[in-house]
């Protein structure tokens, strides 16, 4: 395997659109990086330039200290994983799996070797006979990572590669690619619009915003200390509450905002008055959606345990001091919390 680096990495399209502005990243040996942001924002192709399917306007990247900037996909020995799969549909798993190995002309007893290895990896051996048609979702997802697996490449680049699994088979699916990961030392770079998979799977993770990195931290780093209001609101669920520090009684330097994660909001317990718009329970808890009195009227979002409040209830609301995040006028954390 090997360390990425991405030096002032940029891309702009014809017309002007800029999708990816001067990014500086550098993806360790055998790491996890979960690379999410909102549609848009530039993570997809800062993916395909990775691997060489888009021509980057500025910067460059390195694999293991070599500059591949200018080479083309199969000179990068990095395996590309698509939310589609595109697994051929007439041949067996075996047959996908050995096909990539097939073309470069391996030997026939190394790549029987190769797949039975990923066959054993991803508990595929009882499949290897059947067609992609006969396989369920997560199935397939096995063979598509195994068909990456057997190149041997030196880092797994995953293109939102669960985003077509139901809820819950994502969850396994999750599961099963992070001990993969692990049982292999392997680097990969996962990318997806999901900030629930991209906390659970990475060992850290890149926000982007606008084609730029707004921060690159641990998961509970993100969610704890977040760099800006940006990230703030953008990770967790629900997100952070933000709304001007003076109506959510907070001292702070003029035009600051504050941050306060649902899960910190009092209800019942606090300085201000909200009216209960939508309670949304969940089982081990309970989303309840408000509207607060008084200047601006900003709604904010609690979570709750035991019975909420019904809606068109006026409760008191509040917040510990110690739980407050934040941001100056442009957004920037301003002080710790």
């Amino acid at each position: 395997m090997a360390g990425i680096a991405l030096e002032r990495l940029a891309k702009t399209y014809p017309g002007g659109q800029v999708a990816v502005q001067g990014v500086d990243l550098l993806i360790d040996d055998g790491e996890l990086l979960a690379l999410v942001g909102p549609s848009g924002c530039g993570k997809s192709t800062l993916l395909r330039m990775l691997a060489g399917l888009e021509v980057p306007t500025g910067g460059r990247i390195l694999i293991d200290g070599r500059d591949v900037t200018a080479e083309p996909p199969q000179a990068r020995d990095l395996a590309m994983v698509f939310q589609s799969y595109a697994l051929y549909p007439h041949m067996t798993v075996a047959a996908n799996l050995a096909y990539s190995l097939r073309v470069r002309k391996v030997g026939r007893a190394a790549i029987e070797a190769r797949v039975a290895a990923a066959a054993e990896a991803l508990d595929l051996r009882a499949l290897l006979d059947r067609y992609p048609g006969q396989l369920s979702g997560g199935q397939r997802q096995r063979v598509a990572l195994g068909r990456a697996m057997v190149r041997e490449p030196v880092a797994f680049l995953l293109d939102e590669p669960l985003s077509n699994l139901d809820p819950g088979l994502r969850a396994s699916a999750r599961a099963e690619l992070l001990r993969l990961q692990r049982r292999l030392g392997a680097t990969m770079v996962y990318v997806t619009h999901d900030q629930e998979e991209a906390m659970t799977l990475g060992s850290r993770v890149a926000v982007m915003r606008d084609g730029r990195l707004a921060q690159v931290a641990p998961p509970l780093e993100l969610y704890s200390r977040p760099a800006n209001a940006f990230v703030a609101g953008f990770m967790g669920a629900p997100p952070m509450n933000l709304l001007p520090a003076g109506h959510a009684r907070v001292e702070a330097p003029e035009g600051a905002t504050a941050g306060v994660r649902p899960q910190d909001v009092l209800v019942g317990d606090g300085p201000l008055v909200g009216v209960v718009d939508v309670v949304e329970p969940r089982g081990h808890d309970t989303v309840v959606h408000l509207r607060l009195e008084g200047p601006g009227a900003h709604g904010v979002v609690a979570v709750v345990g035991g019975t909420p409040p019904a809606p068109g209830t006026r409760v008191a609301l509040g917040w510990r001091a110690d739980r407050v995040h934040l941001f100056d006028r442009d957004g920037d954390r301003l002080t710790e919390s």
